[in-house]
């Protein structure tokens, strides 16, 4: 989740004037997105790298739901999970309670200036956090500090360019114009196959860099993405934005909304959200 660093924020109406927003928000559709992600299907390229006993960082960490994994791979080494949203933290203390994982600890902070020390961390991971917040770099030169020597740095996030409906080739306007309101919010669409690049220019090493989708469908699936999307881009606030911005007209949303209504129902559909993941050392 991004800092308060000041930015336009597009996913408020024009009238606000707000600092740095988070483009997805917390609204209850996008938490159960969240819900469905967890370490095996979002920190697989990491999962292999863990080992017991490791002091692991989960920035951004959200609700927790891959912080659980991560903590059980570590076990009885510690997971750190931080985030700058206060009921996040509050729902992953009450997943890491309910789920018995006594070594993971969460806290309130702001990723850009990590509360931890020099040198504490064997791990430093994060998902769909750096595509999000306006300063990457200072988010990375954290995750250097706190990182051992020879510790590892994971992240994953989106490329909307290769985010699909299929068949929708006429929807790819609308994830142009998802694009432009994460882009607006001061967030990076493309981040996700620009990750090797950001890890070497922020002075990681053995930058490794791999690439992966998140895939709907089956008809669970499909029935899912469409009412999350419905919920979300086709929210009351987001076609607000959007429209007051000069980012989309009402008309192009009313169409969106159709042709995504047509996806639902179609014996083809399928669709997928690509994103980019890299692995680097600190020196």
């Amino acid at each position: 989740m991004p800092s308060q660093q000041e930015v336009k924020a597009l996913n408020t109406s024009p009238e606000e004037n707000s600092a740095s927003t988070y483009t997805m928000g917390y609204r209850e559709n996008f938490r159960i997105l969240l819900s469905r992600r967890n370490a095996e299907n979002c920190a697989a390229y990491l999962l292999p790298h863990l080992q017991p006993g490791l002091r692991v960082l989960d920035i951004g960490c959200g609700p927790g739901t891959i912080s659980m994994g991560l903590a059980r791979a570590v076990e009885p080494g510690e997971l750190h999970g931080i985030d700058i949203e206060a009921s996040q933290i509050d729902m992953a203390q009450d997943a890491a309670q309910s789920g018995g994982h006594a070594n993971a600890t969460f806290h309130i902070g702001d990723v850009t200036d990590l509360p931890f020390e020099d040198c504490s961390f064997d791990v430093v991971h994060c998902h769909a956090v750096l595509m999000h917040v306006p300063d990457t770099s200072a988010v990375l030169s954290e995750a250097m500090r706190v990182l051992k020597p020879g510790g590892l740095i994971a992240s994953r996030d989106m490329f909307t360019e290769s985010c699909f409906f299929e068949p929708g080739d006429d929807l790819a306007a609308a994830w142009t114009t998802f694009a432009n309101l994460l882009q607006g919010n001061g967030g990076h669409p493309r981040l996700g196959k620009q990750l090797k690049g950001s890890f070497l220019d922020a002075g990681f090493v053995d930058v490794v860099a791999t690439a992966s989708f998140e895939h709907f469908g089956t008809e669970e699936d499909i029935g899912f993405m469409h009412g999350f999307v419905i919920g979300w881009f086709f929210s009351p606030e987001t076609v607000g934005a959007a429209i007051g911005h000069g980012l989309a007209s009402q008309e192009q949303f009313d169409s969106w909304r159709g042709m995504l209504d047509a996806w639902r129902t179609n014996p083809d559909a399928f669709g997928a959200f690509s994103w980019g993941e890299a692995i680097g050392r600190k020196p």
